[in-house]
């Protein structure tokens, strides 16, 4: 031995196993199992066997292919790779909030290869402190990571543990993932059929059960090719496995087909009589039929992605020096210019700088009317123009763009999981191992019995295939991909799994007025100048210290000054109480402006105002108080009409089940006027941030799930209190970022839609894992007594997770006037 290792020490040494023990990993379990993991992908290695009480790691190799000098260096720089970053006992700051802004990165992962793999990168990446959440999918390869970090950070950390990092921030890079993932259809098609094709006589063949020693040489020359050649993904993977002690369905398989080949060969060369050359290549041709048929309904299920996806188009026409010029889409830059002729659609999202038209926004708000566009309005990136041209300012591109946000959302909701799925998976992860002994103790129990050899296998084998749990692992991932593809083709925005489950879940929705029940576009019916300054004057100064609210009635007062031909005053000064009101300094004044209450605790009298204010209050009009330096200067009274739809929504919501409750923070009897006109029994006015937080979580203490709907600053904190937050589209990004879930279109028949929708999900996924459940538990039983040969036992397992997808995809075609009065689904 030439080589002295510097990150551990040999404690003993035989030909071909080595045992080390490591001081820096001396109960360190979680750096013990990547070490683990991260030896595993080495050929060279034969075994690998950590025990993280001692920090002891014994090594089984073939000296001939890594000698031990070689294995030695290997190791050291392994361990030392993995011992530069700190064992989770000193990562003390973890739990604590990262500071600064967070960035989000996804990227697609090659060399997956099991879920080993994703495992490893997912605890790599957590062990950085600059990471705040990481989500690896290894079933779509792709990650998440959220942190402080920049992307070639992440890249790095990926590259460094062997695996090809690949960027996801523009739309073109996903179309590559959607590209590979129809190569793997085509593949899957093309063994399919290879092996449909050469097990079909075979299958023939072996029904007729020859005594010709030809015949039975025919049966060998075609299923060799299945089994080694179209089933030589399932041995390869199960051999994968088996060396990590691991073992999934296509271990279950691999051994269903395997023994059954194996002891046909043997038997056809000493001409015997009972042959299951056609049970091994049958239960290949079937499972591959399965796959084949699952991977084009999961593609269905993820059709939602691909038509976002699909909604950019390819180029984009640039205005550079007066010329026009003909570019890849995702070459545009922030400030670009860029033309979007009749029938085209726009490649990003941008300002209008000149034209007029109509655009069809139906993609990102679900209304099938279009909009008319002209200069300054904002259009969305992947949107169709209609009628005429417009020249447009690209104001975000890439990942930034509205229709790339809806692809991550969708995609994140797709990838994650809900509890009722953990609990299967956590079945599945033994489910294998224990169908593994029922086969061995069936096959035991029939040779016990006194029957041939031949039939004990064959019932054993049909353990094996009948019990796969394809099915168990489908149930849940496949209903979620069709239920939020379907919510994101109208304009519903799910965040996550755990969101789609609580919805259907709500016993109580808390609703927002303005903007939210209301139309969120006010305006100011009356007003009383009790300045001494003339009408134009004050409103000036009021407009201008409403500049910076994001507040709706602020936006009412600055159009009404507008529409008198008023330029508001810029404000040196500005400052918001969420729900009460704003202060401002404007041409040397100090303005308040909110209602009675804030203005009381601010020391202004309002009490001469207040038989007027109430009588705008009756009509459902809002007051608003103006002070002036101390003293109160005006009184406005502003109105904002309920959506036309509003009272439409709440009456399916309370079809539903669902008991709706209005809170706001307008006074109580504006509040009690809209309340009556959309038939609200249940209100809460004069509501501040803190008590609209205060009033959900009692309703939670009361053990009622309760949603929220918001659209404003103020209602925030509301939105992440509440079991499930809906944000309509409309109001800010503080509120958008705070929800569970975001509806584009403002129509709050969509939250009725998404409460129907995820009921109506949870009970297609109920219905599969019953269905699963209930398969598997009928289905070994009569396997293991001789009821089913492998070859039908395979095309069962099969059809099972076809049946699975099938009834997931049955969401797509329920319509929305039954999804809306929350109907039972039909059976499966």
């Amino acid at each position: 031995m030439d080589y002295t290792p510097g990150n551990f020490r040999l404690a003993h040494r035989l030909r071909r196993r080595i045992r080390i023990l490591i001081p820096a990993l001396h109960r360190d379990r979680e750096r013990m199992a990547l070490l683990e993991i991260l030896l595993r992908k080495h050929p060279q290695l034969k075994r690998v066997r950590g025990t993280a009480d001692i920090g002891s790691v014994a090594i089984h190799f073939d000296p001939r292919q890594l000698p031990l000098a070689n294995l030695l260096q290997l190791l050291d720089t392994v361990i030392g790779n993995l011992l530069v970053t700190p064992p989770a006992a000193t990562t003390t700051h973890r739990e604590a909030p990262l500071e600064g802004e967070l960035q989000a990165c996804s990227l697609a992962v090659e060399g997956m290869t099991c879920a080993s793999c994703a495992a490893l990168i997912e605890l790599r990446l957590k062990r950085d402190p600059r990471v705040a959440q990481v989500k690896v999918n290894y079933a779509a390869g792709t990650a998440q990571v959220t942190g402080k970090l920049g992307k070639e950070d992440v890249f790095r950390i990926v590259d460094g543990l062997g695996y090809s990092a690949c960027p996801m921030d523009t739309l073109a890079q996903r179309r590559l993932l959607i590209e590979k993932e129809r190569e793997r259809l085509t593949d899957a098609k093309r063994r399919v059929t290879i092996a449909g094709l050469l097990s079909l006589p075979v299958m023939v063949i072996g029904m007729a059960m020859p005594h010709s020693f030809l015949l039975k040489s025919v049966e060998f020359l075609l299923t060799t090719p299945v089994v080694f050649g179209a089933g030589r993904p399932f041995f390869t993977k199960a051999w994968a496995l088996a060396k990590q002690r691991q073992a999934n369905m296509d271990s279950l398989i691999a051994l269903g087909a395997g023994a059954a080949y194996a002891y046909s060969v043997p038997a056809c060369l000493l001409n015997r009589h009972h042959l299951y050359f056609e049970a091994a290549g049958g239960i290949i041709t079937f499972v591959l039929l399965g796959r084949y048929l699952e991977e084009r309904a999961r593609g269905k299920a993820s059709e939602a992605v691909r038509k976002l996806i699909d909604l950019q188009p390819a180029t984009a026409t640039l205005l550079r020096d007066g010329a026009e010029v003909v570019i890849p889409a995702d070459e545009l830059q922030v400030g670009d210019r860029i033309l979007v002729r009749p029938g085209e659609r726009i490649p990003t999202d941008g300002v209008v700088e000149s034209g007029d038209s109509s655009v069809d926004e139906s993609m990102v708000t679900g209304e099938s009317l279009p909009v008319i566009k002209g200069a300054g309005n904002a259009v969305v990136g992947g949107c169709i123009n209609n009628s005429g041209a417009l020249r447009i300012r690209a104001t975000a591109v890439g990942g930034e763009t509205v229709l790339a946000g809806i692809i991550r959302l969708v995609e994140q909701a797709q990838g994650s999981k809900l509890p009722v799925q953990k609990m299967a998976d956590r079945i599945s992860s033994v489910f294998v191992k224990a169908v593994m002994k029922a086969a061995a103790f069936t096959g035991a129990s029939w040779l016990l019995a006194g029957a041939p050899w031949a039939r004990a296998t064959s019932n054993a084998i049909s353990v094996l295939l009948i019990a796969c749990p394809c099915a168990l692992g489908l149930a849940t991932p496949t209903a979620i991909m069709v239920g939020t593809g379907r919510a994101a083709q109208r304009g519903i925005f799910i965040r996550n799994g755990e969101s789609l489950e609580l919805a259907s879940r709500l016993t109580t929705l808390v609703l927002d007025k303005t903007g939210t029940l209301t139309e969120g576009r006010p305006m100011v019916t009356d007003w009383f100048n009790l300045s001494p300054l003339k009408d134009k004057k004050l409103l000036a100064l009021a407009a201008g210290a409403e500049q910076d609210s994001e507040h709706f009635l602020a936006r009412a007062l600055i159009d009404y000054a507008r529409q008198q031909g008023i330029k508001p005053v810029a404000a040196k000064t500005f400052w918001a109480e969420p729900g009460r009101g704003i202060a401002a300094q404007v041409s040397g004044h100090k303005l308040l402006i909110g209602n009675a209450a804030w203005l009381k605790e601010q020391g202004v009298a309002c009490e001469s105002q207040a038989r007027r204010a109430e009588e705008f209050a009756a009509e459902g009009k809002s007051p608003v108080y103006l002070a002036l330096d101390g003293d109160l200067a005006a009184l406005f009274a502003i109105a904002d009409r309920p959506r036309p739809e509003a009272r439409a929504a709440l009456a399916a919501l309370q079809a539903l089940g669902i008991e709706v409750v209005m809170v706001t923070g307008d006074n109580a009897i504006t509040a009690h006027s809209i309340a009556r006109e959309l038939g609200i029994e249940q209100i809460l006015a004069e509501a501040t941030p803190a008590e609209k937080l205060a009033y959900i979580e009692q309703r939670r203490g009361e053990g009622e799930w309760v949603g929220m709907v918001g659209d404003g600053v103020n209602d925030a904190p509301a939105l992440a209190t509440a079991d499930v937050g809906f944000a309509v589209g409309s109001g800010t990004d503080v509120a958008i970022e705070t929800a569970s879930i975001t509806l584009v279109s403002s129509d709050l028949i969509r939250v009725a839609e998404a409460v129907a929708l995820s009921r109506n999900t949870m009970r297609v996924i109920k219905q599969n894992l019953f269905w699963a459940f209930g398969y598997n538990s009928i289905a070994i039983p009569v396997a293991a007594f001789g009821r089913l040969t492998p070859m039908i036992a395979s095309a069962a397992m099969a059809m099972s997770s076809v049946s699975v997808v099938t009834n997931s995809l049955r969401l797509q075609q329920i319509p929305l006037s039954q999804q809306q009065t929350g109907e039972e689904a039909g059976p499966a």
